[in-house]
């Protein structure tokens, strides 16, 4: 096949200066002409496109999306305590509406207890070597040099702080997984700056000059795998609470009893899918908090990841528990300034530096609010009810 013949008319930019008003109406115009498309509500924002430089280019105006306000949630973390309203955008009707009730369970019940039990954000680049035993030579080179090594990476950055190097060989190649914190940035392109000055020491300074490739794809970046179960990436986050078997009845109209016979039984049911989650719908509170508060919404594709596990006690009430194991959230940087990105972390207190742990922990209370408020539902036999009285659209 060839494109002789076949014109290409591209995007226009501004040489001079393609962040201002001017430069978006002239894309919008532009957009019209070609496809006959009206821009009318694109066009219309309220920031200034001089904020954009390194979170968008050709930038020609906004897309819309609407925020429900949920809670109050009462959390107990280390990092975030007191009672929380929540903001969640979103189009997907009955969404709010139910992680709401999750929440005024959860708050009625004491609230729920949020802990990040650990940090870690990677760029996994591999080596290629002669053979085996050249890769694990090089593995253990690598354990005698890790402070230059350190030394190396942390001079690209002053929050990144290379922690350690895992090491897995597959014949002549050996994978690197560096692990890093990163502050209140989520990190991913501080780790893979870091990582090349590392890459690059070591390349210069080994006597063979080994090869590499930056990445090897076992940092599994915005996709899922099961490795970053196992040790984490971004924060490995817990929310936990003992609810009430009273309350349960009252607001959610199941028993303790019921959720976990039914627990049992979708827990088989991800085994046997081989899903990442054994939860309900972790994906769907994320989302509409990451959309809300400005964080890059395709690190959804790993922070879905989840454990539930739960105890019937003998009480009668039911604890219940879900583990994030690669949370990957910010409250600084990237498009966590944008005007109405920074009003929802405002509302939550997590705005800037040192926030980062607290959003995290509203993020996991958020999810067992939803998990509680689907699994219940399904018992009580109001999903699809609900969805029909609150998730369509009608003339």
């Amino acid at each position: 096949m060839t494109t002789k013949g076949l014109e290409r008319t591209p995007v226009p930019r501004d040489k001079e200066d393609d962040y201002t008003r001017k430069a978006a109406a002239h894309r919008r115009a532009f957009a019209e002409q070609q496809t006959g498309a009206v821009l009318e509500h694109v066009a219309q924002y309220s920031f200034d496109p001089a904020q954009l430089p390194g979170d968008i280019e050709n930038f020609m105006g906004v897309a819309q999306v609407p925020v429900g306000l949920t809670g109050p949630l009462r959390i107990e973390g280390e990092h975030a305590r007191g009672n929380f309203y929540i903001p969640m955008a979103t189009t997907e009707g009955t969404l709010v509406a139910s992680y709401n009730r999750g929440m005024r369970l959860l708050t009625e019940c004491g609230g729920v207890k949020t802990t990040v039990v650990k940090h870690s954000m990677q760029r996994s680049p591999v080596f290629e070597l002669g053979d085996a035993l050249q890769a694990r030579t090089l593995g253990e080179w690598l354990d005698d040099h890790f402070s230059e090594i350190q030394h190396a990476a942390e001079a690209t950055t002053s929050a990144g702080k290379l922690v350690e190097i895992r090491k897995y060989i597959i014949g002549p190649l050996l994978y690197l997984r560096f692990n890093y914190t990163t502050g209140d940035a989520a990190g991913q392109n501080m780790v893979g700056k870091a990582t090349l000055a590392a890459c690059l020491w070591i390349q210069t300074n080994h006597p063979n000059r080994p090869h590499f490739f930056l990445s090897g794809n076992i940092d599994t970046d915005k996709k899922h795998s099961q490795m970053n179960t196992i040790e984490t990436r971004g924060k490995r986050v817990v929310a936990e609470a003992t609810l009430s078997g009273d309350a349960l009845k009252s607001i959610m109209g199941a028993d303790a009893e019921t959720l976990f016979h039914v627990r049992q039984i979708s827990q088989a049911g991800a085994f046997m899918a081989g899903s990442s989650n054994n939860g309900a719908h972790s994906a769907n509170g994320l989302t509409a908090l990451f959309i809300a508060t400005g964080q890059d919404v395709a690190n959804v594709a790993e922070s879905h990841a989840a454990i539930v596990y739960a105890q019937l006690l003998a009480n009668g009430d039911y604890y219940w528990s879900i583990t994030l194991p690669s949370l990957v959230v910010a409250t600084y940087g990237g498009g966590t300034g944008l005007a109405t990105q920074r009003e929802c972390l405002d509302l939550l207190g997590c705005y800037g530096t040192g926030q980062a742990d607290k959003f995290a922990e509203i993020c996991a209370a958020t999810v067992l609010a939803g998990e509680i408020s689907l699994s219940s539902a399904i018992i009580r036999g109001d999903w699809v009810s609900s969805h029909d009285r609150l998730g369509r659209n009608r003339p």
